[in-house]
């Protein structure tokens, strides 16, 4: 029988990126859609690993099961790292992408083209059932920050995020391209080698 992982999220979009990144790992992935006594947990950490530690064990301990938490958002040097760990509820509501991308495309605007530099960054929790964590791992992916939204691939702000060498955004890029570059998809890289050795 295949060993079950648990991602930390109630994000759709965020467990089918995961999904097609370690779907051949014949391992079961659910989100916590399946796990209600999963309570919200609090993201007050003020880096991406702390927040990351905080999904994994604590929810590992409510639903007794191996968690993945993963913590990602988009970084923008001039603008002092912002939208950094607030990168899902920049605008003040969670999940609020449009929100999120009116508030950020404002504060871009004053910056000329060559300061709009920024990387995304993704890392990730493994915890035990017990809320042990097994390894921390993550993932970088450089751009530059566009103006109009190009692309209905993706999520966050994937459209407005141009990788240069492609001459496109995470909006435009295949998923295949996408996983092979980005924060998440080199971050669940490192994690897939210790997944096998874990998981039987």
């Amino acid at each position: 029988m295949p060993a079950t992982l648990v991602l930390g999220t109630r994000n759709l979009k965020k467990r089918k990126e995961i999904e097609e990144i370690l779907g051949d790992l014949g391992i079961v992935l659910h989100d916590l859609s399946m796990y209600p006594q999963a309570g919200e947990v609090v993201e007050d950490g003020d880096t991406f690993e702390a927040n990351a530690r905080k999904k994994a064990s604590e929810t590992a301990k409510a639903i007794g099961q191996w968690v993945l938490g993963e913590d990602s958002g988009l970084v923008v040097p001039a603008l002092g790292g912002r939208p950094g760990v607030y990168s899902a509820r920049y605008a003040g509501t969670q999940g609020d992408d449009a929100a999120n991308n009116r508030k950020l495309v404002a504060e871009l605007t004053a910056l000329p083209e060559e300061k709009r530099d920024a990387y995304y960054v993704c890392t990730a929790a493994l915890a035990d059932a017990t809320g042990r964590v097994h390894a921390i791992v993550d993932g970088r992916c450089g751009g530059r920050m566009i103006l109009e939204p190009r692309g209905a691939g993706g999520f966050g702000y994937d459209p407005y995020f141009l990788v240069p060498e492609y001459h496109q955004t995470f909006g435009e890029l295949s998923a295949r391209v996408k996983h092979a570059l980005s924060h998440r998809g080199r971050a669940l890289l490192h994690l897939r080698p210790i997944l096998r050795q874990i998981l039987p």
